[in-house]
């Protein structure tokens, strides 16, 4: 990484999940108080830097660029650690890419990010997430905290790679201390501020030809991408729930699928070719999410793309 080549850390200053993160990455490391960009705290730490936001960051778009044009650092990638809600109120410890590519690109993203479209996905998502299958139960959390990745949702825009590292699902625990140190520990183990080289980055040199992961279809906690990712050597994308997969009605025979399932796809793919050069982007669907003739449109969608769409096994297949 040049000298003038950052990673950022972009917090969240009105989330204790965000904070607390972030205040124990700054303890354990040796950080300095930088001058303050656009009005707002910032740090650095070797070739890492940290900005606190006033409030959430859904909607803080370029922030990539805003850096740049600040200070004449270029980000190279984005991390933003935070809280994660779910009605199910269960305490969990999720990572997840973002983008909204199956909104209507006229509409107004409810939740951020740019309408039709996906930032790249950070190429640490499936290392980091076996860190955590691997780190979280050495680790007296005092509750029980389930692991998984989530699908691809919410902003906000960026052009460079990113991720969410998320401790879930309620007040009741957003701001506890255990989860946020054990997320602070990885990300400051991740970006190799423990004086290691990090884990998780791509190289185009060393990397190329490895299998990355893009799924189709299931919930909203991945269940495809826990699976296969769970598998030392996957690299992962994106991934769509069924819902960012959006079709109208079955179409007459001859016809071709309507609905936005096919730009979701398309900037899936786009996005995960940007984030790895050089990766082999492979897919992989669920097949119950979808009806026989959706599954039909998406092979010959993938097929017109050119890239495979593999089971699980074919999948594994790669990494043998």
């Amino acid at each position: 990484m040049g000298a003038d080549m950052v990673v950022l850390i972009a917090v969240s200053g009105g989330d204790i999940a965000s904070t607390n993160q972030a205040d124990f990455i700054r303890e354990i490391g040796s950080w300095s108080s930088l001058p303050v960009v656009e009005g707002y705290p910032a740090y650095g730490c070797q070739h890492v830097r940290m900005w606190v936001f006033p409030d959430g960051v859904l909607r803080e778009d370029n922030i990539d660029q805003r850096w740049l044009e600040a200070t004449g650092e270029t980000v190279t990638e984005v991390i933003f650690p935070s809280r994660h809600v779910a009605e199910s109120g269960r305490a969990c410890l999720t990572v997840h890419p973002i983008g909204v590519m199956q909104l209507d690109p006229q509409s107004h993203p409810p939740y951020g990010g740019k309408a039709g479209d996906a930032p790249p996905p950070s190429t640490r998502l499936a290392s980091w997430w076996r860190c955590l299958l691997e780190r979280t139960p050495n680790v007296d959390l005092g509750e029980a905290f389930d692991v998984s990745l989530e699908v691809t949702h919410h902003g906000p825009w960026l052009n460079v790679p990113c991720l969410f590292i998320e401790v879930g699902s309620t007040s009741a625990t957003w701001g506890h201390t255990g989860a946020a140190e054990l997320l602070g520990q990885l990300i400051h183990d991740g970006l190799g501020l423990d004086g290691s080289s990090g884990f998780g980055a791509w190289d185009e040199e060393v990397n190329k030809g490895e299998p990355v992961l893009i799924t189709l279809g299931g919930g909203h906690y991945a269940p495809r991408g826990n699976i296969i990712a769970s598998t030392e050597g996957v690299w992962l994308g994106h991934m769509l729930a069924t819902y960012a997969l959006p079709f109208e009605e079955e179409p007459e025979e001859g016809q071709l699928a309507a609905g936005l399932w096919r730009q979701s796809i398309n900037a899936a793919h786009a996005s995960t070719q940007r984030a790895f050069p050089g990766g082999n982007i492979v897919f992989s669907m669920d097949r119950k999410a979808f009806k026989g003739w959706q599954r039909q449109a998406i092979r010959n969608h993938l097929a017109d793309l050119g890239v495979p769409l593999l089971k699980r096994k074919g999948v594994l297949s790669l990494v043998e």
